[in-house]
């Protein structure tokens, strides 16, 4: 309890994603009660004065029942088609519901690119935040209609972490219909910190309308935590779970934030980016990039993979292929094969 009153009792701007499996029935339809619970517990936060965004899943599943179908489809397009079908419909009870409680939303549908790109993701953080001053609920959905491969998030999951980590949240809440990180059956509280063991706790999802599970939870999580940012997973279906929560009562699995947050641009750096490439290096140059001063060297790196050029970010790895910082490259991969200087400068330079 004292530990959750530490992390969350001042915790003002949240960032809430809502899972499928929340919102749609058993007959995986978008459920209009379960859509309510929530956006009536939302509504009181913002009575309370706290900023919230909400990431919600739920647009292929909308669609998807729209347009008879029984199983998420397989194919781009038609997932796409789903979700160009149901997005309207998912937004229109969202209005609905957070109308007649006095709350305005706004729809912001997002892919990775927009916040790949440093101008648009600076302009994506400034429009959130305008949207909050305001009072305005921020309904964030990938931009499911238009996205593909190359520039989809992967879940939602995901896109709630980098939004959380993008207006630089208080706190990350991923409600979903399990109650949290269990081991053999057993709720784990609190997680202080992410490793294989954690990890290999997670699962994936039968369920034919979500993405993810437990797995891409935790993988959010260790993003959010990362950037200092507390994380809870908890059961949406509980009664007042985000009142819960926030009173600091004992609900869902807590993951522990680092002790110091990253400054915007390194979040941008380690989170935001698909590595070009990568830089395998030797165990002294790693011992020296972890106490956080140093830059890599040319002579650290003792393999290159993929091909980069000058600005590109670059996987740092050591010998064992564990990828513990990303960077800015100086160099290209061309280039590294005659390089004597500095590599990757460590303002440029993010421990993961």
């Amino acid at each position: 309890m004292k530990l959750r009153q530490e992390l969350l009792g001042k915790a003002n701007r949240i960032v809430i994603k809502l899972g499928t499996g929340l919102l749609t029935d058993e007959r995986n339809q978008l459920s209009y009660a379960r859509i309510e619970h929530v956006a009536a517990q939302v509504a009181a936060l913002r009575q309370q004065k706290r900023q919230v965004i909400v990431v919600s899943s739920g647009a292929i599943a909308a669609g998807m029942s729209a347009l008879g179908l029984k199983q998420r489809p397989k194919n781009l397009h038609e997932l796409q088609a789903c979700a160009a079908v149901g997005q309207g419909k998912l937004m229109a009870i969202y209005g609905e519901l957070f109308g007649k409680r006095g709350v305005i939303v706004a729809q912001v549908l997002l892919t990775h690119d927009d916040l790949k790109n440093r101008d648009r993701h600076l302009n994506a953080r400034n429009t959130l935040a305008t949207l909050l001053e305001r009072g305005v609920v921020p309904i964030i959905n990938e931009n499911d209609t238009v996205a593909v491969e190359e520039i989809k998030f992967g879940d939602n999951d995901r896109l709630a972490a980098l939004t959380a980590t993008l207006i630089d949240a208080d706190l990350l809440v991923i409600l979903s219909h399990v109650e949290g990180l269990l081991d053999g059956g057993r709720l784990i509280p609190a997680v202080a910190e992410i490793d294989r063991g954690i990890e290999k706790l997670a699962g994936g999802t039968d369920r034919e309308t979500s993405v993810g599970g437990m797995a891409s939870k935790i993988q959010a999580a260790k993003i959010v935590t990362r950037a200092g940012i507390p994380t809870i997973i908890a059961n949406g279906a509980r009664p007042n779970v985000l009142a819960d929560i926030l009173a600091s009562e004992e609900v869902g699995t807590a993951f522990l934030p680092k002790t110091t947050k990253l400054a915007s641009r390194k979040r941008w750096i380690a989170f935001f980016q698909r590595p070009a490439g990568a830089l395998v290096v030797d165990d002294g140059a790693k011992t020296a990039l972890c106490d956080g001063t140093k830059s890599l060297l040319a002579k650290g790196v003792v393999a290159v993979e993929g091909e980069f050029a000058r600005g590109d970010v670059v996987g740092i790895r050591d010998k064992n292929e564990v990828e513990f910082a990303r960077g800015l490259t100086k160099v290209s991969s061309t280039e590294l094969a005659t390089a004597t200087g500095v590599v990757v400068h460590h303002d440029d330079l993010v421990i993961l």
